[in-house]
């Protein structure tokens, strides 16, 4: 559970975004902003999990978070997004000096922004209103009505269930998905070499991956199923010492918790490096690759719909 306060988040954001060098994915932009050194913000208080009233989980961060793209967008500082896509820097948005931001007059474009949001929303909720009035003898569906912003990209819930299902896994069904997941990947596994079970729930495997350039590497799999906890410097330490017993070119350490800044430093450094996979990244795997998941397509109406007074 998070103890994470809201806050706003658009100079994180940005901050973020010019590190990674003007466009990046979401889940890029938040690990950048867990990674950065001069804001306290957590791991925990950007993926941890809340459960609603109604009983579904969600990240309080993202509200915050979206806000503050919609913020960016309108005070300038990044393109215009959908769904989906990539946020991306505007010239205004690569300039280095964003000492001021936002100024008084970012702060009212703002405020106006978010003041005809609620206008609208509030026209929107007397339509629906006298709607109901007039059908309140009938059972009616509708589309929902209104495209909050707080939620114009939310936080995909299922997400959060998939991985908790996934802490739950029995051991065998943990290294079953393990090897579906890496297989994905485009790692061959080598069975000669063996793909032991391991006393705490994970798998140690060898194989091969060849890349678009037809060059083969040897590459060294762990993956760990934890349900709470972090993945430590020592943990990534001793299998950078079994990598060299292997003789491998480079090592793919999957965790369903998430790695420590220091076992993040740990694995890019030395000759053998080590690609960190944390819970997010495996939920984002299961996506791209639609591991027993069906994508469903939904609509939300924009304004042109609604007439206004």
């Amino acid at each position: 559970m998070t103890n994470y306060k809201r806050q706003p988040l658009r100079r994180y954001i940005l901050d973020s975004l010019q590190t990674l060098g003007g466009s990046a994915s979401r889940q890029a932009i938040k690990n950048g902003i867990v990674d950065d050194n001069d804001n306290s913000i957590s791991y925990d208080d950007v993926f941890g999990e809340v459960i609603s009233s109604n009983g579904n989980k969600y990240h309080p961060f993202d509200f915050d978070f979206n806000f503050g793209l919609r913020e960016l967008v309108v005070t300038g500082y990044i393109e215009e997004y959908k769904r989906g896509q990539d946020i991306v820097l505007t010239e205004k948005g690569r300039s280095k000096d964003h000492s001021n931001f936002p100024n008084n007059k970012e702060l009212k474009q703002m405020q106006d922004y978010w003041d005809g949001k609620n206008l609208l929303r509030a026209k929107r909720n007397k339509l629906k209103l006298e709607k109901e009035k007039h059908n309140d003898d009938k059972k009616v569906k509708r589309i929902p009505m209104d495209n909050d912003d707080s939620s114009d990209d939310p936080s995909d819930t299922w997400k959060i269930e998939i991985l908790d299902q996934i802490k739950q896994f029995s051991p065998k069904k943990f290294e079953s998905f393990s090897r579906l997941l890496i297989s994905k990947m485009g790692v061959i596994f080598d069975n000669k070499k063996g793909i032991m079970m391991s006393g705490d729930h994970g798998i140690d495997g060898y194989g091969y991956f060849k890349s678009d350039e037809f060059r083969t590497s040897r590459v060294a799999i762990q993956c760990k199923k934890y349900t709470d906890g972090s993945v430590s410097e020592p943990e990534i330490d001793k299998f950078k010492g079994a990598m060299l017993s292997m003789n491998v070119d480079y090592g793919i350490f999957i965790t369903t918790s998430f790695f420590t800044s220091q076992a993040k430093l740990k694995a890019v450094q030395g000759s053998k490096t080590v690609t960190l996979i944390d819970g997010q990244g495996i939920s984002d795997l299961i996506e791209k690759y639609q591991l027993h998941v069906t994508p469903v397509r939904t609509y939300s109406i924009d304004d042109y719909y609604f007439e206004e007074n």
